[in-house]
């Protein structure tokens, strides 16, 4: 590759203090002489005239089809402060000892050998990389490196708000936040964790800042979000956002089904439904992202297209993993430790050596989704935050969680409630459920769904098989006359202002007789619609809450806790289910209980009616209450 002349302005720049890297880039030492200001402005002028006179690229990190990779992305940590249902367990994932990840010398050697190279662009990514408490000094000291034109973050957005200020001060300049939902109960559903609105604030801060535009990720799987994509799109009306949809993409443990992905052409076409001036942006080079634009709005809609249209061919980056190894490709699994060899005393000469040999090695193009799918590689929570898929994604198409909240500067549009709270201020975040999941027999897996993790040792928990008696304690008198009907025989609500608040918990309990087909196509997860387990499991809770609303005289309670577990029960085909309320308060929570269990059934009648209309609804029944003046009740 010839070198570009050298101008008579670069010579000036250079004087006679020039040193060179392997890229053929020359790199200035100030002369002792020169004033700090006088320094500043030769490096100034020097950083203008590489912009437009770019020298030749690194060969060392241009693969054998000719594709120079300029864009690093850099895992700070393994960790994450959410545990996202599709992403790992509720516990986590073994992490690599500390002592076998990159220090923060380490990461600044690295990245000041790929800058000298070539490399302009650097993204931080993780786990999630803004829990790593040297994270702003990292983005500071990379700030330096002559030649880095772009330093990005991929973030949950949980910390965002707290730490841009200080990231932006320290030369930070892009942000991609990751979001799968607008609706603040399926969040804290599938991250188990709270904090919608601080991811909510992060985005806002973002803007504030001037940030243009905030990337916001989100990964498309059927059954669990496909139906916020109208949503999603809406935000662009009135903010600075590109919203990037992301096809769902196969790693390690993630049970990657092709079903489950949503195709960047079926996306689009609901898009066009909607909006047909959806207008397509030119490509930028070597980007990952088909671009869309709504005429008329602030911000604008990517897809990434990784599985239904690879773009490999234009392929630039190249990422380091936490513990130091070198993946040049992110569905590739072979990888090369730079961290070895740098504790191994290598020279600048033989990681280059090492890092041109990795590329050089680098194929035209993934395998494809379906090879990508049986072939091993990192969960992707040990590669970096971009889309973390290890566990089977929850479906839940059917079952509403609330609408979307408002964003400021949006105007009312595609399904967003008027009714839920903005979402700058003092958002609604309802008590998460916990999924449980266990296998019961040695032959097959039986599916069992709970909200609370201790599903085993309740000894509440109800036997699908056990008949039931009632039986009481305390004093239970009964009553001549309807509680909710006044002496002329109108309904009227009880009035309960002055009974004191007492501890209230109920339990009830329902069966869904499914039929044999039904039965297999729920328990082995096959339902065209979801996962009927999730979706019952979330709408008896949603009931639970929403009891008032539907039951016109029942009063409303603040419940402190909810619990719903589904137990498959195949002598019967039937899938038992057991709703428990909690409340401190003067009424009881027996309505909520059994409210709780009918939706749930309802719900999965709705889920597998496409299957069978042969279902059986029964034996919704109060299983115990406590802490009322007339005493307790028990079905034993």
């Amino acid at each position: 590759m010839a070198a570009r002349p050298v101008s008579r302005m670069l010579l000036r720049v250079l004087r006679s203090s020039v040193r060179s890297c392997s890229s053929g880039s020359p790199a200035m030492q100030p002369w002792p002489r020169e004033s700090s200001q006088s320094a500043t402005e030769e490096l100034s002028r020097r950083r203008q005239f590489l912009r437009e006179h770019p020298a030749p690229f690194s060969a060392f990190l241009t693969d054998s089809f000719g594709r120079p990779h300029s864009y690093l992305r850099i895992s700070l940590t393994e960790k994450c402060n959410l545990r996202c249902q599709y992403c790992m367990p509720e516990e986590g994932v073994p992490l690599t000892p500390k002592a076998d990840l990159l220090t923060t010398e380490e990461i600044l050697t690295l990245a000041r050998l790929f800058v000298k190279e070539g490399v302009d662009k650097i993204r931080l990514t993780g786990g999630e990389p803004l829990i790593r408490p040297d994270v702003v000094d990292i983005v500071a000291q990379l700030h330096q490196l002559e030649g880095l034109k772009t330093i990005g973050v991929t973030t949950n957005g949980i910390n965002l708000a707290r730490l841009l200020p200080q990231l932006q001060k320290a030369g930070l300049g892009a942000i991609n936040i990751s979001l799968d939902t607008l609706v603040p109960a399926k969040f804290e559903f599938i991250v188990r964790r709270k904090g919608f609105h601080k991811v909510m604030e992060g985005i806002h801060k973002a803007i504030e800042l001037g940030y243009s535009p905030v990337k916001v990720n989100c990964v498309v799987m059927r059954g669990l979000n496909e139906d916020e994509l109208l949503d999603f799109v809406a935000l662009t009306e009135g903010l600075p956002l590109d919203v990037r949809f992301i096809e769902y993409m196969p790693f390690d443990g993630n049970k990657w089904n092709f079903k489950k992905m949503v195709s960047y052409k079926e996306m689009l076409d609901t898009l066009r439904q909607q909006w047909p001036e959806l207008e397509k942006l030119p490509e930028e080079e070597s980007s990952t992202a088909k671009a869309f634009k709504i005429p008329g709005f602030r911000g604008r809609i990517s897809f990434i297209t990784s599985m239904s249209e690879n773009f490999c061919g234009t392929c630039n980056r190249l990422r380091i993993t936490a513990d130091g190894n070198l993946k040049v490709c992110l569905f590739g699994s072979s990888e090369v430790s730079l961290r070895d060899h740098l504790r191994a005393g290598a020279s600048e000469e033989e990681l280059l050596r090492i890092i041109g040999a990795a590329v050089g090695r680098k194929k035209r193009q993934h395998a494809g989704m379906f090879n990508i799918s049986q072939m091993k590689n990192r969960p992707m929570i040990l590669i970096e935050l971009f889309l973390i898929l290890q566990d089977s994604p929850p479906a839940i198409p059917s079952v509403s969680f609330g609408d979307p909240v408002h964003v400021q500067g949006l105007r009312h549009r595609v399904r967003f409630s008027n009714q839920m709270p903005t979402l700058w201020k003092g958002c609604w975040v309802p008590k998460s459920p916990r999924l449980a999941q266990q296998w019961l027999g040695s032959s097959s897996p039986q599916r069992h769904y709970s909200s609370h993790p201790d599903t085993d040792t309740n000894p509440e928990c109800l036997s699908p098989m056990s008949q039931a008696r009632a039986t009481h304690s305390g004093p239970l008198p009964t009553l001549d006359r309807l509680t909710h009907v006044d002496t002329e025989g109108r309904a009227a609500m009880v009035d309960v202002g002055g009974k004191p608040d007492t501890e209230r918990v109920a339990v009830a309990s329902a069966m869904v007789l499914l039929g044999p087909v039904a039965f297999k196509l729920v328990q082995e997860n096959q339902l065209k619609k979801g996962d009927a387990l999730v979706v019952a499991q979330l709408a008896g809770i949603q009931a639970a809450k929403l009891t008032s609303q539907l039951i016109p005289l029942c009063h409303h309670v603040a419940l402190s806790h909810v619990q719903v577990q589904l137990q498959l029960d195949s002598t019967r085909h039937a899938v038992v289910i057991q709703a428990s309320c909690r409340a401190q308060g003067p009424t009881g929570v027996e309505m909520e209980a059994l409210t709780s269990a009918a939706v749930a059934s309802l719900t999965l009648y709705d889920m597998c009616k496409a299957v069978s209309r042969d279902i059986v609804l029964g034996e919704i029944k109060l299983i115990s209450k406590t802490g009322g003046q007339r005493g307790d009740f028990h079905r034993t």
